[in-house]
């Protein structure tokens, strides 16, 4: 079913995109863009949105009241280009019946692949290597230089085993790593699929070497890896954090990296982001921080792209769109 509106409809897009969603938008839609890959300065953003149908946005774009009024009552939907919609007041757009949309489930395989190269970069200190070469620290082979930690016969503790914390399950189960245990909010049929078995959070905590975050950010996860839950993990545990950057309390997780209490952790997200290069976990050679590369390959962001733009049609035609978000 075809919209009807006078004219074609504006959408604004807050950043440039890869090309498969503007594509399809292109057809059906007047677009205006923020032209750069830099986030829009918020006054820019409130100047720009003025008399849009529609708002493609992304996750460092604060879309509040503010950006609401300025944007006008004719405004019907507010679609992320992300998983998360915490930058977006759910709760406000709902009031004035806009509808808000995110991209669920397309980046899954592409983070949980990272994931899996971060635990292997963080176990085998290969950030160290490469360093030590450029370095010039390269020398005659030494039997105790740099050595890491296999991941054969180890036990994997996922926290959050949804999509991605399956797909990192499923990928680590090549590796001969002995058990995969997980926690979260109930038991899931699925992971018998992996040989995955459901534990409290204390066993989890207690028994792996190697933790996995996959899950989201709640009242009940926030600051869930704080100096108690340090103290109770393996000193040779490795911590990877590729969920959300407030599950970990960073000022903790360095007392615990400095004082022996885990080994190593490897971030793929913090809190705040992006982390000041003055952050102490920074300097730390036992700690990998990446710039919250989950999603970065061409076919997850296209997918974004694509699955953004027919959210906003979706909504245009009268449809419910694929990613719509309520106030929980």
């Amino acid at each position: 079913m075809a919209f009807k509106l006078k004219g074609k409809p504006k959408v604004y897009v807050t950043r440039l995109v890869p090309q498969p969603g503007i594509d399809i938008l292109e057809k059906e839609c007047e677009l205006t863009f923020w032209k750069s890959d830099e986030a829009i300065p918020q006054e820019e953003l409130l100047k720009n949105v003025r008399g849009v149908d529609g708002l493609f946005c992304m996750l460092t774009d604060q879309i509040d009241k503010h950006v609401l009024d300025a944007a006008g009552p004719q405004l019907q939907v507010v679609a992320t280009m992300s998983v998360g919609f915490e930058h977006i007041d759910v709760a406000e757009c709902e009031k004035r019946n806009i509808v808000v949309a995110n991209t669920p489930n397309v980046s899954t395989d592409s983070v949980a692949e990272l994931t899996v190269a971060l635990l292997l970069l963080t176990s085998r200190r290969l950030l160290e290597g490469v360093t030590a070469v450029k370095n010039g620290e390269w020398g005659a082979w030494k039997p105790m230089w740099l050595l890491g930690t296999e991941m054969t016969q180890r036990t994997v503790g996922i926290l959050g085993l949804g999509r991605i914390g399956y797909g990192v399950a499923r990928r680590l189960r090549p590796f001969g790593v002995r058990k995969i245990l997980y926690h979260d909010v109930v038991s899931v049929s699925y992971a018998s699929d992996v040989g995955a078995e459901f534990v409290t959070f204390e066993e989890l905590i207690k028994e792996s070497d190697f933790i996995c975050i996959c899950c989201n950010l709640t009242a009940q996860t926030r600051h869930k890896f704080n100096k108690d839950t340090f103290k109770k993990m393996k000193k040779s545990a490795i911590l990877v954090n590729s969920g959300r950057g407030g599950v970990v309390h960073h000022d903790d997780l360095y007392n615990a990296l400095v004082n022996g209490d885990i080994a190593a952790a490897g971030l793929d997200v913090t809190e705040p982001e992006p982390l000041p290069a003055s952050h102490p976990l920074i300097s730390l050679s036992n700690c990998i921080v990446l710039p919250h590369m989950g999603s970065n390959t061409w076919e997850s962001r296209n997918s974004m792209s694509t699955t953004a733009a027919k959210n906003i049609l979706a909504v245009f035609h009268k449809e419910k769109p694929m990613g719509e978000v309520h106030v929980k």
